[in-house]
Parts: structure tokens; C-alpha cells; sequence
């Protein structure tokens, strides 16, 4: 895929050693029951999103529930309001971040209602959103759930265009963790013809031996499964998408190379 040039600030850009400023929330008590007959289908639908991809900005989570960024910022601000959502904002080199969300503790509480379990069970602890903050990986991440909430935005103008199934990476690890570890897995729909693919999100940071050496393990789950899902390799920079394609220009044929 052809690259893009690095933002200054936002998904993909150098976020600071993880400084991160969280907004007040006001004392709100209510229970589990209440909280669900406040809560849309879409909202619902949120919480799952944020469970299963972590962290997403504004923008973003826009792009995928909202008509407007206007719409998308009230709701969220009512949601963070009653815990369901947390969020926090990254200090950044030049500029300033969007609001970043994440769940909070009463969503996390819905979600573990709903499934039977208990929060820890979820996954969800009170450090949940203080460990994304903070996560080195942050930049990464919120690059995947750029590209892919652009992709899944074009079902707004185009019915039978955009991401009919998304993958998180640790939702892939479980699947197929023992012979390969994707930044995602999604099928993307245009019109009759549908592509299931695995996203490498590549920021630059690895080497290109160490990209190149992924292959193998593509190779081997489509020997493995006997299908032959695509595999995207997004890179950041267009210096970085050339070398890439020059390097696996030179690769010799692998059997059942993706």
C-alpha cells in the first residue's frame, strides 16, 4: 500500500515518553441497571470496539459510529461522564493530541454483566487506562485503528464498501499465535468481492531482515490452514515503503507464500 508521510502529531506521529493528562470526571454513582437503560445500541457497540482495540481518538471513533466529529465529541463527553469511558490526552512534540478513550470502569463492568464474569476476568483492571497511556506501543496502535477505521468509515458513503470484520492483534495471537502475530486481521467488502487480509503495520522501527523474516510464518499458516488470506504491509514513510519493496522484490519464492 502506498505510504503516507508521518503526521506531526496524532495516530502515528512521535508521542513524548508517555507524559499523559487525564480529564476530571464528576462524582457519579450509579448502578449497572440504570446505567443500561441510558445506553444506546451504539454506545454498546462502543464499549465492545474499545474492549476489543483498546484505545481509539475522537476522530476515529467519528469516523465509525458518528456523523459529525461535533456529535461524536458530545456523546463521548457523556459517556466519560458515567465511567463507561475513560480517556486521557498524550502530551506530544508540536501541537496537541485528541482525546484518546479507552474503556472506563463502568463499561468494563456492563461488558464482564453481560458475559458473566467479573471485571478481572474481562481483562480490565483499574490501571487499564493508565497502562495504554503509557505504553510505548501507543503510536503503533493507534496507527492500525487509523488505517482501519478509515477503511470501515466508507461504508458511510458506500453501502457495500468497507471492513465487515476486524480482528484486534491480541484477538489474532489467540487464533494463531504459534505460527504467526499480525497487527490485525479484517475482511474488507467492495461490492460482490470480499478480501480477508492481515495487516503489518510497519513504523520503521524494525529492521527489514527482521520484516522480510515474517514471510516464513505467512508461508507456513497458508501450508497450514490451505487458504490464502492477502497480506498488507502498510509502512509510514515512502523511503520506507521503497526499501520494503526493493528488499522483498529480492526474496525467492516461498511455498505457499501468502
Amino acid at each position: 500500500m502506498p505510504s503516507l508521510p508521518r503526521p506531526s502529531s496524532g495516530p502515528g506521529s512521535r508521542y513524548t515518553a508517555r507524559a499523559a493528562t487525564t480529564r476530571h470526571r464528576p462524582n457519579q454513582h450509579t448502578d449497572i441497571a440504570t446505567l443500561a437503560h441510558r445506553l444506546t445500541t451504539r454506545d454498546l457497540w462502543l464499549t465492545r470496539m474499545l474492549h476489543e482495540h483498546r484505545v481509539f481518538t475522537t476522530p476515529q471513533i467519528a469516523r465509525l459510529a458518528h456523523t459529525s466529529l461535533r456529535s461524536a465529541q458530545r456523546r463521548l463527553r457523556t459517556l466519560h461522564q458515567h465511567a463507561v469511558l475513560d480517556s486521557f490526552r498524550p502530551l506530544t512534540q508540536t501541537g496537541s493530541a485528541p482525546e484518546h478513550y479507552t474503556l472506563g470502569p463502568l463499561g468494563a463492568a456492563l461488558l464482564a454483566a453481560h458475559a458473566g464474569l467479573d471485571t478481572a476476568a474481562l481483562g480490565w483492571r483499574p490501571t487499564h487506562t493508565g497502562r495504554i497511556a503509557y505504553s510505548p506501543s501507543l503510536g503503533h496502535d493507534l496507527g492500525v485503528n487509523d488505517l482501519l477505521t478509515h477503511l470501515t468509515a466508507r461504508t458511510h458513503t458506500t453501502p457495500d464498501t468497507g471492513l465487515r470484520l476486524w480482528l484486534s492483534e491480541r484477538s489474532a495471537a489467540r487464533r494463531w499465535g504459534d505460527l504467526i502475530r499480525p497487527d490485525a486481521y479484517a475482511h474488507y467488502r467492495d461490492g460482490d468481492r470480499l478480501l480477508p487480509f492481515f495487516l503489518e503495520y510497519d513504523t520503521g522501527s524494525q529492521s527489514l531482515a527482521r520484516v522480510e523474516a515474517k514471510l516464513v510464518g505467512y508461508a507456513a499458516f497458508t501450508t497450514t490452514t490451505n487458504t490464502r488470506p492477502a497480506l498488507l504491509i502498510h509502512s509510514r514513510t515512502q523511503s520506507r515503503d521503497q526499501a520494503l519493496r526493493h528488499r522483498l522484490a529480492e526474496v525467492p519464492p516461498l511455498r505457499g507464500r501468502c
